[in-house]
């Protein structure tokens, strides 16, 4: 059963994080990839608030495999984070490139520290 709740979150966590990083980019007249920054974190952040409320009881793991590991796993992407940090690399856009660093993994360990926060606020 829980296979199939990834699977199922993941078939919507997939789409959505093409369409959100679409509309987001779409929104920005420049080479920094805002659109796969904004759904990673915000995939971090609901991943720390439902791991947060997993470890309080609160959030069943059934929940925890179609929201977690299957929607915010397909939704969060580190591999495209990677490339086009290596595009802005190889275009010669280095600032950019380190900021998409830095940013990109303080922010989603950020945003994950804060839904756990959030989480245990809430529900401990």
């Amino acid at each position: 059963m829980a296979v199939i709740l990834v699977a199922l979150g993941a078939a919507v966590g997939a789409p959505l994080r093409y369409l959100v990083d679409r509309a987001v980019q779409g929104r920005h007249d420049s080479v920094f990839p805002w659109g796969t920054l904004v759904v990673n974190v915000v995939g971090s952040l609901l991943l720390g608030v439902l791991i947060g409320g997993a470890a309080v009881g609160t959030v069943p793991g059934s929940l925890v495999n179609l929201l977690g590991l299957g929607l915010c796993g397909a939704l969060t992407t580190y591999s495209t984070f990677g490339y086009e940090t290596i595009r802005l690399l190889e275009d010669g856009a280095r600032f950019p490139a380190l900021v998409n660093a830095g940013v990109s993994v303080v922010a989603a360990l950020g945003a994950a520290f804060v839904g756990v926060a959030l989480a245990e606020a809430l529900w401990a």
